[in-house]
């Protein structure tokens, strides 16, 4: 069970890594944009994440390769919890009428949700 909250620059490196799968300190930083962080910075991330228990490591030749230990849908699912507890008081409805009027949710974005909703009250 997820109960920390990932920094921005964490959640830029898990969204490497999750995309990878598993990868090494040197393959993560090629992902980045430029300026890459220095690779230094990137390998003190991956020992907080390891700390914090999203990411493990298993030893190959005289490096580590690092894997997450959370999935993106997991830790997305933590996050837009935190999100609606925080900003809409636990509210779906809430949360949906806000994205509606402040980003101006077109008919069709709205017929697709109510698809959705559709499709999984038929489950």
């Amino acid at each position: 069970m997820i109960t920390k909250e990932l920094t921005k620059a964490e959640e830029e490196l898990m969204q490497h890594l999750w995309a990878k799968d598993k990868s090494s300190v040197k393959e993560l930083l090629t992902l980045y944009d430029d300026p890459k962080p220095a690779i230094n910075t990137v390998s003190t991330i991956i020992r907080i994440l390891e700390q914090k228990g999203f990411v493990s490591h298993e030893t190959k030749g005289r490096g580590f390769i690092y894997f997450p230990l959370i999935s993106k849908e997991e830790y997305k699912k933590f996050s837009l919890g935190k999100m609606m507890g925080v900003y809409f008081e636990g509210s779906l409805s809430k949360m949906v009428s806000f994205f509606v009027e402040k980003e101006k949710v077109d008919t069709q974005e709205l017929q697709d949700i109510l698809n959705i909703i559709q499709k999984n009250k038929e489950k």
